[in-house]
């Protein structure tokens, strides 16, 4: 017994130790953050910009981009707007309710995107969206 007093009996703490735990979650914030890219794959343009910015982007979305040229893009390939019927019809029979965004350059002539517009509703594709950019100041 006296030898147990002298050297001493250690008590455990009273709480948690929470360390392991901040680095567990620490860990987990990184490769959340690495892995979440909320970029929309296709051609880099100057888009408009808007008061407000909502996300539009979801797993199936579809990307038509209208460059400075006027070119179409549908997913960062370039196409007609028969060949963006053909393949926006093709998607439509597969899935018939997924959702498309519009990007257009700021320096488009108007009259290309809304070609593009007319496409989407005569294919009656509902759920549309146009991308802007924010403003800055």
């Amino acid at each position: 017994m006296a030898r147990a007093k002298r050297f001493g009996i250690k008590k455990r703490e009273k709480g948690i130790n929470v360390t392991p735990f901040v680095d567990v979650l620490l860990v987990v914030l990184v490769i959340f953050i690495l892995t979440s890219n909320a970029t929309i794959p296709g051609i880099e343009v100057n888009l408009p910009k808007a008061s407000s910015n909502m996300a539009l982007e979801k797993p199936k979305t579809k990307a038509i981009t209208v460059d400075n040229a006027g070119q179409i893009f549908l997913d960062a390939y370039p196409v007609s707007l028969a060949e963006l019927e053909d393949r926006l019809r093709t998607e439509k029979a597969l899935s018939p309710d997924f959702p498309v965004i519009v990007r257009g350059d700021a320096q488009v002539q108007y009259a290309r995107v809304v070609e593009v517009l007319d496409l989407l509703r005569k294919i009656e594709l509902t759920q549309v969206g146009l991308v802007t950019g924010k403003v800055q100041g």
